[in-house]
Parts: structure tokens; sequence; C-alpha cells
């Protein structure tokens, strides 16, 4: 789906848009092409408020209007150009569909602009004033996809700390989008069917039904027919979605819409990265207007986006516009462009590299495809599979080969297709160890766990000893901790407050190391033309927050500074990669969040930070392991942990440096990235009697507040090996 990260959330747009039309029930959007820079259309509530339309440079365009933040509804800053007949033909049937209360299914490739035309549907119709949610169901696991959509009861499951209320009930009075409905696990699909039969929803844990108002848009780039055929999706829930559908066009299809984006993505990225001189090149539109963009509208903004970095002006030409389509990283006079077909490039490709002697080949060949799809696929490995034609088990096993997972194997059996992919980490085999012992070890891409990753040393250096690293990413501590227990993974790297509520739930857990404090790397983050002026103001408000995460014992000390506690305010349990649209679109109020996630929201123009956890809390990383593990395998541990801290190092003292190298693979700008490194903390050390009566502190404070049910001891779970 169409989604704006969290470091790049500048309008985003899409070809399916003109004018604003009147709709049954609808007074009349107007249009002004002479109007500079914009005149607002829908003001009195028409077509939603704050749409504008504008003729920029005779481009027609609709816009959310940025001036509108102050008014209430709003819509997160958008644009929708068309040019295309294709895309007016489509805003036509929108403005027929927007005034019902019809579910509408929404048909379309990744980065079609399905999110921007779900918003354009709620705001042309008679709920506008109500909330728009946009839930991904592609990004709940099966174990809490209920609770996400539902709802929840306090103690209905572990974890449940607190009733919280579900996606449909936060949309109530609105529009609630279910994006990649085609993910949705097959056990939900029951309920959501009852769900839209009955416009009611019970929580889990709970038998009250609770009615809700709610329109239902679905969006897919799956082929959902097909899917019934399959038996992945029902048929009954495939005919409730399906009442109105509406198919975006590829991009591919709708060439006239690519100069008119083109232009108004340059335009944003120059404004935003203060180059106002640059100008794109007829020869370089006209190359963009060539290529097929199988990445859609997001990768032709991707693409612009690069172009006003690196191209050195004043003017952008083809040698500065990077077209992954056309297979080198730079388009040229010498080079012939690659066919369109898939087989034709692939084979013009493996043309090139073995003319230029490229080594390897085979096996990075193979690689790039199955990063490439798990990459597409957004993590979901049963897409990704069925989008290169393989099974999930095949594909799982390229994954594991590719260390993205931790592999499945017999005890004594090698994993399936070993002897055809694997190589030697060194060139002489015969001093390789015989019997490598697997070490899956479990990170967060913007942790330091992940700065180890990237950097590829430890690998080589846990080879020498006898272990197989592999590498299973998680969105947040409390994952992680899940996975330790169910013996997932053997090592981890986290916050305060993961590993005491893991403690409490029995998971073998040792603390190994931990760094020095970095309390200014979490914070409370709000609007920047929010009134509050300190926590106090966040009494009776509402806060997103991942449970169990590194801030959640941040925010409790955070309200306790003022005598308040959590339930002075409502928890808003939500993915941190949701929280800061949230934040932005009025659905909550104040966001607890950590770095890089936090630099890459504070160095924006519309957030500020309210209170970083500085006199708070120390924020201490952890690093733990499972205990028979960790005294079974002494030396893996000092060398993780030496290991870890060259990286923070090199992360800290070249924090320049670090930004620039892993921008592109965090999909975090490079200044948000650098303000992060710099606050970062380094040097992993044993646990002394300071760091545990800091996080026994932790501990006690949960359990003082209701969220823990039983005391636990910090002290008992400190690894009594010796690694230093």
């Amino acid at each position: 789906m169409t989604r704006i990260p969290p470091s790049d959330r500048w309008p985003a747009a899409t070809a399916f848009d003109a004018v604003p039309r009147p709709g049954p029930g609808l007074s009349s959007c107007r249009f002004d092409a002479a109007a500079l820079p914009s005149v607002v259309v829908g003001q009195d509530g028409s077509c939603g408020p704050g749409i504008d339309a504008a003729g920029y440079e005779q481009r027609r365009i609709v816009a959310f209007d940025p001036a509108s933040r102050a008014r209430k509804p709003k819509i997160r800053a958008t644009a929708m150009v068309f040019e295309d007949p294709q895309s007016q033909r489509l805003q036509a049937d929108l403005d027929r569909l927007a005034p019902s209360d019809a579910t509408v299914l929404i048909i379309g490739e990744t980065g079609t602009g399905k999110e921007l035309v779900s918003r354009y549907i709620h705001s042309c119709s008679r709920r506008a004033d109500g909330p728009f949610v946009a839930v991904n169901c592609g990004a709940f696991s099966d174990t809490l996809a209920e609770a996400e959509l539902f709802g929840f009861e306090k103690g209905a499951f572990t974890g449940a700390l607190k009733t919280q209320a579900g996606w449909f009930e936060a949309a109530h009075g609105g529009t609630l989008l279910l994006d990649e409905i085609g993910d949705l696990p097959p056990a939900l699909q029951v309920k959501l069917l009852r769900v839209l039969q009955e416009r009611e929803v019970v929580r889990v844990g709970s038998r009250k039904p609770i009615p809700i108002d709610v329109r239902v848009i679905a969006a897919t780039n799956v082929d959902l027919e097909a899917a019934v055929e399959a038996k992945r999706f029902r048929e009954d829930l495939y005919f409730r979605l399906n009442v109105a559908s509406v198919r975006l066009a590829p991009l591919r299809e709708r060439p006239g819409d690519i100069p008119p984006l083109a232009l108004h993505f340059l335009d944003l990225h120059k404004e935003r990265l203060g180059r106002p001189e640059l100008s794109l090149s007829g020869e370089a539109l006209r190359r963009l207007a060539q290529c097929p963009w199988p990445g859609n509208i997001r990768q032709l903004e991707n693409v612009l986006h690069n172009a006003v970095l690196l191209a050195p002006g004043p003017e952008i030409g083809v040698d500065d516009v990077r077209l992954r389509c056309e297979g080198h990283g730079r388009v040229s006079n010498v080079a012939e462009p690659l066919p369109c077909d898939v087989e034709g490039a692939v084979k013009a490709l493996v043309a090139r590299a073995v003319a230029d002697g490229e080594p390897e080949l085979y096996e990075r060949l193979v690689r790039t495809a199955v990063r490439s799809a798990f990459d597409l696929a957004d993590g979901n490995q049963m897409r990704a599979a069925e989008s290169l034609g393989m099974t999930r088990n095949a594909f799982r096993t390229q994954l594991a080969h590719l260390g993205a997972i931790a592999p499945r194997r017999r005890p004594g059996a090698p994993e399936p297709g070993e002897e055809r992919l694997s190589k030697p980490s060194s060139p002489h085999p015969a001093l390789r160890p015989a019997n490598l012992v697997d070490l899956p070890i479990g990170y967060q891409k913007f942790g330091t766990s992940g700065i180890l990753k990237m950097r590829g040393a430890v690998e080589q250096r846990l080879a020498a000893h006898g272990y197989r690293v592999t590498w299973t990413e998680f969105v947040s501590g409390p994952q992680m901790m899940d996975a330790l227990g169910s013996m997932q993974v053997e090592f981890v790297a986290t916050g305060e407050a993961p590993p005491v509520f893991a403690q409490a739930a029995g998971v073998p857990l040792v603390y190994v190391g931990y760094d020095p404090p970095a309390p200014n790397a979490e914070a409370l983050l709000i609007r920047h033309d929010s009134p509050f002026r300190s926590t106090a103001d966040l009494r009776g408000r509402t806060v997103a927050l991942h449970t169990g995460s590194n801030v959640h014992y941040f925010l409790l000390r955070a309200l306790q500074a003022y005598g308040l506690t959590l339930d002075d305010v409502r928890i808003v349990h939500m993915q941190p990669a949701a929280a800061l649209e949230a934040l932005l679109d009025e659905m909550v109020d104040a966001w607890a969040i950590w770095d890089p996630l936090l630099s890459s929201a504070q160095i924006r123009d519309d957030t500020r930070v309210l209170t970083d956890g500085s006199g708070l809390v120390p924020n201490h990383q952890f690093y733990l392991a499972n205990q028979s593990f960790a005294d079974r395998n002494p030396e893996a541990v000092a060398i993780l942990l030496d290991e870890v801290g060259k990286a923070g190092e090199y992360a800290a003292l070249h924090a320049a440096e670090a930004a620039r190298s892993m921008t592109r693979d965090l999909g975090i700008d490079a200044p948000a990235l650098e303000l992060a490194f710099s606050r970062l903390t380094y040097g992993a050390k044993p646990l002394d009697d300071r760091a545990v009566r800091r996080q026994q502190a932790v501990a006690d404070s949960f359990h003082a507040s209701g969220l823990l049910k039983s005391s636990i001891s910090v002290r008992e779970a400190v690894w009594s090996g010796n690694w230093a």
C-alpha cells in the first residue's frame, strides 16, 4: 500500500484525480485554474474539509491543504494529480461512489495509490467529518490480528494490560480502510464477515457486542478471485466486500500521468531539500515517460527524490535519473535500454554481466530475486513466495540462506538445497568446522544490532569459531522477547521494559550485558501546533504507545513526574510505522517513541518534543540471551558483545558517514540518522550493581502500577558467566 515513511512524509501523489465533481447529495466542488497557489474547494464541507484544487503551472491538482490542519477533521497532506484519460474516467467513478455508504474494493498494484484513493472517497462522502483509519492487514500477526481489529479486554491474553478498543471502534462514524485484505488470516475472515453483516464487534475476552457505524473500504494487490478459487480467501467475504470495485491501472498504462507527476514530485523535493533552482530537462522527462515503472508512483517519487539529492544542478538530465527498469544505475547514451518483458530483461542483464566478468552470477541472481520479492511483499513470506511461483517452504529455505530468517533444520540433517546453494565462508573448505552451531539472532532494523548486521563482520568472526549466524528481524522488543522464549532466537538487544515483562512471563532469559544510558534517545512527541506545554497537559488525552516496549517505562515516569499515572491517559497500542500518521491526523495527541524514529520525526517542522527521558529514565540497551545458550557458549557471547560495541562505536564516532551509508537500507533520511547516531551510546559491559538496581526499579514500578501481576528479581536473571 502507498504509505509515506516517517522520514519522508511530504505530500505524496497519485494520478487518480481530477477536479472533484459533485455527486448525488453533494454540492458542487469548484476548480479555478487561474487561482494561485490554490482555491479552497468545499471549504463549507461540500467535498470534505481541507481539500484544495489548484492550477499548478497549468497542471490540474487536487491537494489537501496544509493550512487546513487548524480545522477538524483534517486529512493527511496529500495531492492527487491527473492528466491521463483513464484517470479522469476513474475520478468520475469515484465521485459517483463517494456519497453512498457502500463497501468498496480497491484493486491495484503496489504503489498505485490505493490509500490516497480511499482518502478521496472518504473526503467526498457524508462521513468526511468522521475519522479515516487505515489499517494494514498484512502487518498483523495471526495471534494479534483479531485484537487489533476488534479490540480486547484487560487480561484477555498475555500482555493485555488494559482494555483497548480496536480499529473498527476507532473508525466509528467514519471510514475504515482494510489495506492488503488478501493477507487476512483465514480464521479472521469469518469474523470479519460477521462484523460486516451485523455491524457490531465483540472484543477479545468479552461477550458483549458493540454496535459500530463504519464504512469499510478494502484494498489489495492480490487477485482475490484467484485466491477464492485457490481456497485462500472466503468466497462469501469476497462478495460482501465487492459491492463496488475500483481497479487502479498501473502507471505504465497511464503514460499521460507521468510528466505531471514527475514535475509534482520535483517541486516537492526541491523545496524540501532547499534546491529551488533545479529543473527537469526535456530529455530526462521523455526518458521518465518511457519507463514501464514496475513500482508505479512510489518508484517514480523515489527516482525524483534521488535525482534532487544527487544532481549537480541546476538541471536534472538523463544521467541524473536512476531508473531500475533500465538495468543500470544511470541512463547513458552508451548502454542500450533493457527490454520491458521479464525474460528479455534478464537475458540482457546476464549477457552484460557475463561480458563484464561479474563473479558468482547465479547465486547473486537468486539472492536478488528472493530479497526483492520479500521486500516488495513487505516481509510477507506467503505473498512473496506466490509472486515468484514458489511454495512457502521453498521460499523460507532461500530466506534462511540469505540469513533473513532462522533456518528450520532437523538435528543432523542438512537444509533443503544446502548442497546446491551454500558456499564455504573460507577458500579452504577443509578448515571449516564440520558441525556448525546455529546461532539465530533477533534484531530490530533501527537498533544497534541492526547496525551490527549491516557491518557484516560478526558472521565471519563467529564462523571461524564454529557458529553459523542467521538473522530474524522484529518490529519491537516485545516480539523479540516472545521469540527468545520460544527458542526461535538465542540473542537479542532491547530496551528496559521488554525483558521485565518477559521475565515475569517465565522466559528463561539472562542479562549478558548493557550499554551506557541514553535518556534523550526517547521522547514524547506532539504536533507542532499542539497547545500542550508539559506532560501534565496530557491528562485525559490519547497517547500512542507500543505496549511493553522500552518507552513504556519512560511514559510511566514522565507521568509520575506530574503526579499522574497511566490510568490518567488513554493509551492506544500502535505499531511505530502507523503512529506518526495517527499523530499528524489528530487520531492521537502524543506519541512515545525512540531513536531513530524519534530523530526522523524530530527534524520535521510539524512535530516537536514535549519531553524526553533526561532526568526521568536511564534508557539502557540490554543484551539478552537464552540462559542455556549463554552457559554453553560463553565465547560466542563475548564475540557478539565485542562486535556490537564496535558497531556502536563506529556509528557514534562517525555519525555522518554511518548515516550516509545506511540511509537507503533503513529508509530514513541521513540527517535524521546522523542525529540519532550522535546520541548513541556504546561500550557493552556486564551488569554491575548500579545497572541491576536501575532495572529493578523499572520492574518495581510496573508491579506497583499493576502491569506486572507479581514481582520479579532482576538480579536472579543476571548471567553468572564471564565474557569480559
